[in-house]
């Protein structure tokens, strides 16, 4: 990992919008654009340089699926609304850039900022590529190299020992096999080089989209609300209890709050959060409601009637324990 965050330059296949100050581009009209125009719908992410930290937005398709950011110690993952959130409505200070990208890149940069790294052996110098690289075909070795300097950061993915894809940040002059030798290049390269490594990264993970987010926050809410109206004064605090008691199989629910704990933004993709919300919709609805006749059938087919192609859509239907026609 480069040693500062204005360091942090990543690889691409064609740009869209060069570092530019954030002073001149309204971001939320750059992700309208993005998800509308023809020509712009394409997978990429927008890199935002802050004063004190670094957000990256991954699109895919030119919707807007993932986020992270370095706080200035370290990434993590974030909330998509969160992340967008980040960026004043009127910044002084801060760069942005739009820059097109394959999708296997956009996984290996979400993994390599979101995962733990495996270590390499206590006695082989990572830095040095005539130690590495042998040491990676010797043992057949499957995953993901990331090899971060002061000019950039760049990716090797490796299959059997053997680099099956690269992309490397910077000027693509000369072939692959000079262009990473570059980068371990003494007498040119940046002080600060790092090289780490993980397992093969899977697909870049989709976040649940912000209107499920909100439609599922609802609906929980109008359940407690609707169990108090009907006589039931203790719903909030046996959502709450059932909430803390699932929480730990289903970490969308610290997205929910009923004890005025203000909640935290979801990070989650849609089967997960929906999976989350049923367990709860379930265990409320079981403990706070009487079993006979068919109260909770009614009670769920009227609080989600309004939405319910979006909840038929996301599968939660057919996770209750109740069937709605």
């Amino acid at each position: 990992m480069p040693a500062n965050v204005a360091g942090l330059r990543y690889p691409y296949t064609r740009v869209l919008l060069p570092r530019t100050r954030l002073a001149y581009v309204h971001l939320r009209n750059l992700l309208t654009d993005a998800k509308r125009d023809r020509a712009a719908r394409v997978s990429g992410y927008v890199a935002i340089w802050l004063p004190e930290e670094f957000v990256v937005l991954y699109l895919q398709h030119g919707e807007l699926v993932n986020a992270s950011l370095h706080d200035g110690k370290t990434f993590h993952s974030l909330a998509i609304s969160a992340a967008v959130e980040k960026v004043p409505a009127e910044p002084e200070y801060g760069e942005i850039c739009f820059h097109e990208a394959d999708d296997e890149q956009l996984a290996c940069m979400y993994a390599s900022q979101t995962g733990a790294p495996e270590p390499f052996p206590p006695e082989l110098r990572a830095s040095d590529p005539a130690a590495l690289f042998p040491f990676l075909m010797a043992s057949t070795w499957d995953g993901l190299l990331e090899i971060a300097s002061d000019r950039g950061v760049n990716y090797l993915v490796f299959r059997n020992g053997v680099v099956q894809h690269a992309y490397l940040s910077g000027a693509a002059q000369g072939t692959m096999v000079e262009r990473v030798s570059a980068l371990f290049d003494v007498e040119h390269r940046a002080l600060h080089l790092t090289v780490r490594r993980w397992a093969p990264p899977g697909p870049l993970p989709v976040q649940a989209p912000t209107g499920l987010v909100q439609a599922y926050r609802d609906l929980a809410t109008q359940l407690v609300l609707r169990l108090v109206a009907d006589g039931r004064e203790s719903a909030p605090a046996i959502a709450e209890h059932a909430r803390a008691t699932l929480v730990a199989t289903h970490p969308a629910l610290d997205g929910l709050s009923f004890s005025g704990r203000t909640p935290r933004a979801v990070v989650a993709d849609a089967a997960d959060l929906t999976s989350g919300i049923a367990a709860l919709v379930n265990e409320l609805l079981w403990t706070a409601t009487d079993q006979e006749g068919n109260g909770p059938e009614q009670m769920l087919r009227e609080l989600t009637h309004e939405r319910r192609h979006l909840f038929q859509s996301a599968g939660l239907f057919d996770r209750l324990a109740w069937k709605l026609s």
